[in-house]
Order: structure tokens, then C-alpha cells, then sequence
């Protein structure tokens, strides 16, 4: 969490003297056409995209990849919680879903993305 936030103010400070630099660029003159290159202005959109792939979307699918991971790597007898907070024992796994055994003895069905973490034996 700390490294998304340095990133983010990283990202708020390159944005801040992006604008301030475009804010310096001359304006345009009577004599002139128009008002000058559109440059700055694609630069300024890249280098945003940029900064929003690398603080945003690629920290998002690192995470989703090592949820994936933890999905299909579950075994029956492994200690999960689940996005829910429910904590169990897994007896048993399906396609699409995962039999959990509670400590109260019950037994629960539930989707297996849901399995938020593996805890150690």
C-alpha cells in the first residue's frame, strides 16, 4: 500500500509540472496563425495514460494474476478464508465451486474465486 502511494504522488507531482510547464509555453501573437504546436498537448496525454497504466492497471492484474494463481492451485485439507471472512477447511472442489467445513462442524458451498487467502497449517 505504501509503494501505491508514493506512486500516486509521484504520478499528482510529474501531472503538476506538466501543467505548469504547458501553462509556459509563449501564446499566440496577433500576426500568427492559430496558436502554435499541439505537441505539448499529446505528450502531456501520453505521459497521463503512462502514469495511470503503471499506478493502476498493472499493480490490478499483478493481483488478479496471484488470485488465479491461489484458485487453481487449491487442494482439498487446505486452510482458506474467503472473501467473506469465513474461515474453514477445504473438503472438497469443483469446477466452479469449493466445499468448505466450518470449525462448528457445518459444511458451506462457495464459489471458488472467493477463496481470499490460504492460511498456513
Amino acid at each position: 500500500m505504501k509503494t501505491t502511494a508514493i506512486a500516486g504522488l509521484i504520478a499528482g507531482l510529474l501531472i503538476a509540472v506538466l501543467v505548469f510547464v504547458g501553462g509556459c509555453l509563449p501564446a499566440a501573437t496577433d500576426g500568427e496563425e492559430g496558436g502554435g504546436s499541439i505537441w505539448p498537448m499529446i505528450i502531456f496525454l501520453v505521459v497521463i495514460f503512462a502514469l495511470f497504466y503503471f499506478v493502476m492497471i498493472r499493480p490490478q492484474r499483478r493481483r488478479q494474476k496471484e488470485h488465479d494463481e491461489l484458485t487453481m492451485g487449491l487442494q482439498k485439507g487446505d486452510r482458506v478464508i474467503t472473501a467473506g471472512g469465513i474461515y474453514g477447511t477445504i473438503e472438497s472442489i469443483s469446477e466452479d465451486s469449493v466445499v468448505i467445513k466450518i470449525e462448528s462442524g457445518g459444511t458451506i458451498r462457495v464459489a471458488r474465486g472467493s477463496v481470499a487467502v490460504r492460511r498456513e497449517k
